[in-house]
């Protein structure tokens, strides 16, 4: 287990089994980056990190797909809208 940052450790495949508990303190913590044959495989983070890291993903989403409406909006007609009467027709 490597430190190289002051809250992102990292930890080799073989070291899973034998330093679980030491592993999951350090991802309570920050990030834990497991690595196999020196490369990166996996991130473990906190629950909370995880959510928050959701959290933020969800809130761009909503700000790309606002942009997209907008753009759609802004280059419609009234010919590209159906009335809603003669939809139910």
């Amino acid at each position: 287990m490597i430190t190289v940052h002051e809250n992102t450790t990292l930890v080799g495949v073989s070291e899973l089994r034998g330093k679980i508990e030491k592993i999951l303190a350090k991802a309570q913590k920050g990030l834990v980056i497991i690595e196999k044959r020196h490369k990166p495989m996996a991130v473990l983070t906190s629950q909370e990190e995880y959510k928050k890291i959701q959290d933020y993903l969800e809130i761009a989403e909503d700000i790309v797909l606002g942009f997209i409406a907008r753009q759609r909006y802004s280059e419609s007609s009234d010919r590209d809208y159906i009335d809603i009467e003669k939809l139910l027709k």
